[in-house]
């Protein structure tokens, strides 16, 4: 039975904060929508059952937004819906997106007994400097107390934390992260600060307010990243996910990385499914009234479905996986042309950006380090069959 993941994107959060560009709104006096959107979700997870048929349900993820807002019991009834409509592997893994604010961080206790077994802590920072400078809505005491709390509910903790930051050093980033590996995860997900088009921090770069770190200091934060988190037992599986050991790996993360199956739910949500015998891309309705109405008049939430080409899915495989350790097969990029003898991937091995073997893809460290580069070279050589 092919295995299927399910991504269920809940858009509420407390605050914006300043790098975001998901699709997301403020938390404020939504009660009411709120309990449409977790009906309308439960009818959507419903109706891709009926367009995928039976699958291995092998991880659901709930995302946002911050979906630590979310009630409990909500988080319950999708859980057991899913579980419900595929045949959950004895393995399944549910992961959830928290932010460690104190009001948050009192739901985890019902959030675990719901079947969460994987919680995802957006720390970000560990000083209250930076935190505030991020736009994070809780310090650094509540940062400890969430990852003490969590590390205590949950089987798999995973924290993410931002880098590149103003004022940054190398030897302050390599101190802050044994701090965070001191708080008892399995999983770090440390993301360099990138600057997205409309966000707040966008308008205060071209402001001169501040000055992104530069590609040297970006370089040096990245090794020292690598180098910390290596010494405490943390293998770099993916460009910027550290996990300790294969099975504190993210499951669903790893759905996307492999090529996998996976509905998308929730406003704005994509998914991927393979449906007669083709890649197929969906994507819900960004908005949350428009993809209430669009699951309760046509019975599913996408804005589009679009079928894709051997070529167009083949690209995809390229860009993602690229990203992990045990990168991606030959034979799954042959719609491109591309092989161990083709020019393009001959010159960035002697390069020493990527490596061939074993029928398999697989970009170095400093390959990673400049993946984008090298995929968009990759990308511009192919030769699609």
């Amino acid at each position: 039975m092919q295995n299927i993941g399910v991504y269920i994107h809940w858009p509420y959060c407390a605050r914006i904060c300043p790098y975001c560009d998901f699709n997301v709104v403020r938390d404020r006096g939504r009660t009411q929508e709120q309990a449409d959107l977790a009906a309308a979700i439960l009818a959507d997870l419903a109706a891709q059952r009926a367009l995928t048929g039976p699958r291995r349900l092998v991880s659901i993820f709930f995302g946002g937004g911050t979906p630590s807002l979310m009630d409990p019991g909500f988080a319950a009834e999708m859980i057991a819906a899913a579980r419900r409509l595929w045949d959950a592997a004895p393995d399944l893994e549910i992961s959830l997106e928290a932010n460690p604010t104190d009001a948050e961080t009192g739901r985890f206790a019902a959030l675990a007994e719901a079947g969460v077994s994987r919680l995802s802590l957006g720390v970000q920072a560990l000083d209250d400097a930076s935190l505030k400078f991020l736009g994070r809505n809780h310090d650094a005491g509540a940062a400890r107390r969430a990852a003490a709390e969590a590390a205590r509910l949950f089987p798999r903790l995973s924290l993410d934390l931002i880098y590149a930051r103003p004022g940054q050093t190398p030897e302050t980033w390599a101190e802050e992260l044994r701090t965070a590996i001191g708080w008892g995860a399995d999983h770090i997900s440390p993301y360099q600060l990138t600057i997205e088009a409309g966000t707040a921090f966008d308008r205060a770069v071209r402001r001169g307010s501040f000055r992104p770190a530069d590609e040297a200091l970006g370089a040096a934060l990245y090794d020292t990243t690598q180098a910390v988190l290596e010494s405490q037992g943390f293998d770099a599986y993916e460009v910027s996910n550290h996990a300790r050991g294969p099975a504190a790996r993210s499951r669903h993360n790893l759905v996307y990385w492999t090529g996998q199956d996976y509905v998308g739910a929730g406003p704005g949500a994509h998914g991927r499914l393979t449906l007669n015998g083709s890649r197929t891309a969906t994507g819900a309705h960004r908005g949350i009234d428009a993809y209430i109405r669009a699951v309760r008049d046509a019975g599913l939430g996408f804005a589009d479905r679009e079928t894709l080409s051997p070529v167009e899915a083949a690209e995809e495989r390229l860009l993602m996986g690229l990203r992990i350790d045990d990168g991606v097969a030959f034979a799954e990029l042959a719609p491109l042309g591309l092989t161990p003898d083709h020019p393009e991937v001959v010159s960035l091995a002697a390069e020493g950006l990527l490596l061939t073997g074993g029928g398999r893809l697989r970009a170095t460290r400093p390959g990673r380090l400049v993946l984008d580069w090298v995929t968009g070279r990759l990308a511009t050589a192919a030769n699609p069959a």
